[in-house]
């Protein structure tokens, strides 16, 4: 099955993705696990991306379409894959499209965790951490016993400055800005398919399961 995975930050991806992998054996292709490993091998396409890295650039498409394309050869990828973080626009979506027809594949669904912008306001912005022992929780899914108090050690939890409301919404308005084209790129393709994430953790999961045993 080649699956690429989207979804909003909050939205449960990562955690979703990891027993997708746990259950259906193939790889987790994320775009930073990608730049690692080519940079780490030396390869001429892991190397450039690296000089635009350590300038605090953003790797130009060309490169990151190649490093994406080697990394779809590779032979764990045969009986499929998993991809995450890539394409983020419609102009990757269109040059994976290409990669994918010279490795004789295809995408099968792209699946996108869909959740509320509300609900993950409110799950990013609950969370808090002791500034002592750095001990994380959340206001609603994992509360202190006391307000503002670690229950490890006694110390005084903080909310990180990206954490905030303000912050948090940017983050989101840009996110859905940047995701809509995409999303109706592959809905007119007919490979999209929305899954719940407002469900808890294991009824995502079922739903998904339920998806993907359909394509065995």
């Amino acid at each position: 099955m080649n699956l690429v995975l989207m979804g909003l930050p909050g939205a449960g991806k990562g955690t979703q993705a990891e027993k997708i992998v746990e259950k259906y054996g193939i790889p987790h292709i994320s775009t930073g696990d990608m730049f690692r490993a080519a940079i780490k091998e030396g390869t001429e396409l892991g190397l450039e991306a690296k000089s635009f890295m350590d300038k605090g650039e953003l790797v130009p498409d060309q490169v990151t379409i190649g490093i994406v394309r080697e990394r779809l050869s590779k032979e764990d990828c045969n009986k499929g894959f998993l991809l995450d973080g890539f394409p983020r626009t419609v102009a990757q979506a269109d040059a994976l499209e290409d990669i994918l027809s010279e490795l004789d594949k295809k995408i099968d669904y792209v699946i996108n965790i869909d959740v509320d912008q509300s609900i993950l306001m409110e799950r990013l912005t609950g969370r808090r951490i002791c500034k002592n022992c750095g001990a994380t929780y959340h206001l609603v899914f994992n509360p202190p016993a006391k307000a503002d108090e670690c229950d490890r050690c006694g110390g005084e939890l903080y909310q990180r400055a990206d954490d905030n409301a303000e912050t948090v919404k940017n983050r989101l308005d840009v996110n859905i800005k940047q995701t809509k084209p995409l999303l109706d790129f592959y809905e007119t393709k007919g490979y999209l398919r929305n899954i719940d994430g407002q469900q808890e953790i294991s009824k995502v999961f079922t739903d998904l399961d339920a998806l993907l045993g359909g394509l065995l």
